[in-house]
């Protein structure tokens, strides 16, 4: 495999962005390169088949997904409450929409992953580390709720995040009005 990480990530947003507008049939390769503007042959020089590339993607989109420490410590710095859970939420949503087309992406990985698995366990185990890393925010912050209410919000967080930018059910409320009402509702 050829050793150039920049040229690596460059390739795998270019992934990305194919895998988000044109949908898992439409990443391959040659999309790839296209997308990125390079040679025809460069992707598949980084990511010899197919499954592989889909692993660089599943862990690129966690990379690109990282939380900012500065706005992590800020909140930690608060007093635990309802609120400082609101706004935690509010920041992981607005995280995630920044670059729609970035969750986009998520979802199609994740779709992808009920095929493929070799990418289920790459994907599987950084979603599995994003959710025990906000467990352990939580944790650490004096935040109410456990474990199993941290799975309900990131259960009630996809589904909103996939209704947001997919075809929404229009329910007539706006996203803070939502993840305020997700708090209320399952932190006692």
């Amino acid at each position: 495999m050829v050793s150039n990480p920049e040229r690596r990530r460059a390739l795998s947003d270019a992934g990305l962005r194919v895998l988000a507008a044109q949908g898992a049939r439409g990443l391959t390769h040659r999309a790839v390169d296209t997308e990125a503007g390079v040679p025809s042959g460069t992707a598949s020089n980084y990511f010899r088949s197919r499954d592989t590339l889909f692993g660089a993607l599943a862990e690129r989109i966690m990379e690109r997904f990282a939380p900012d420490e500065t706005v992590l410590a800020e909140l930690a710095a608060r007093p635990p409450g309802r609120e400082l859970f609101a706004d935690y939420l509010r920041y992981i949503v607005e995280r995630t929409t920044r670059e729609p087309d970035l969750t986009r992406a998520l979802i199609e990985l994740r779709l992808e992953s009920a095929r493929r698995p070799g990418l289920a366990a790459i994907l599987g185990r950084t979603l599995r580390d994003g959710y025990r890393a906000d467990v352990a925010f939580h944790a650490t912050t004096g935040l109410p709720g456990g474990a199993f209410e941290i799975a309900l919000l990131h259960y009630a967080m996809d589904g909103l995040l996939l209704d947001m930018l997919t075809t929404s059910i229009d329910a007539d409320a706006t996203t803070d009005e939502i993840v305020t009402a997700f708090v209320e509702r399952l932190v006692s």
